[in-house]
């Protein structure tokens, strides 16, 4: 089911949506007499991918995401509640995606999403007296877990191997709340993954009662919308804006339906 849920979402993101109506569209032209049909659906396929390239929408679809939650500025305010002076004070990052090549340092070998998660969770570390990492990832698609390599890139900035703990068994967000719910009970914790994420990873972890404070990491658009004219031009930034967006949009209503939020 992990798998076939992978490759579905795959023709609901802009490039195989797009796609998938343009050769649809080709098909009818060439190959049967609807050319009216045909017509409708390249010209849709042609301005989707458009629009899906723009600036304009890209942001306009990431913005309500990432704006949920404001970035934990000021993490030494937080205020933990009773908690046993002997725990320690979590700050969870979640994965973002890797590539484990033993060729190039572990900062290259996650990707720019996971690398601005690592980064967030090791200055809210060093902010934090007495707190601890709990890197999270399993090996979905390749055979290193990401935490491993997360891990690698939280030493490399300083963080102490002793202050460090792996979740390496999760391939989704939903099985990364059920695990860090056993490994570090109810307690509150620092949540952090990226801005636009973090809807979908605050709904989860709070399913499954647990008490995440939200420090949303890596956002891509912009606070203040620029009136610049590039921003109707299509690119792939945008493009790619737009996939995160959607993949977040299609993830919240898939846990719905699960009954997951």
């Amino acid at each position: 089911m992990f798998v076939v849920k992978k490759i579905v979402a795959l023709f609901f993101y802009p490039v195989g949506l797009c796609l998938g109506i343009l050769i649809l569209g080709l098909f009818c032209l060439w190959a049967t007499r609807r050319q009216r049909l045909g017509k409708v659906l390249v010209t849709l396929g042609t301005v989707f991918l458009l629009l899906f390239s723009t600036s304009l929408i890209s942001s306009g679809l990431l913005v309500p995401l990432e704006q949920r939650y404001p970035a934990l500025l000021h993490p030494e305010t937080v205020s933990w509640g009773p908690k046993d002076s002997t725990s320690p004070k979590w700050i969870v990052v979640l994965g973002g995606g890797h590539v484990s090549d033993p060729s190039l340092p572990a900062n290259s070998q996650i990707s720019a999403a996971a690398l601005g998660r690592v980064v967030e969770g090791v200055r809210l570390h060093k902010a934090v007296p007495g707190s601890k990492l709990l890197l999270s990832g399993g090996a979905v698609f390749d055979p290193v877990p990401e935490a491993e390599v997360m891990a690698q890139v939280a030493v490399l900035l300083g963080v102490k191997s002793q202050d460090i703990m792996l979740e390496s068994d999760s391939r989704d967000t939903a099985e990364e709340a059920a695990i860090i719910a056993k490994m570090i009970g109810r307690g509150k914790f620092i949540l952090v993954t990226s801005a636009a994420h973090m809807p979908r990873s605050m709904a989860l972890f709070r399913r499954r009662g647990l008490q995440p404070i939200p420090a949303p990491a890596d956002f891509r658009a912009p606070n203040t919308q620029s009136s610049a004219p590039v921003r109707l031009f299509p690119g792939v930034g945008s493009l790619g804006q737009t996939q995160t967006a959607l993949h977040e949009y299609l993830g919240l209503a898939w846990a719905w339906l699960r009954g997951e939020i």
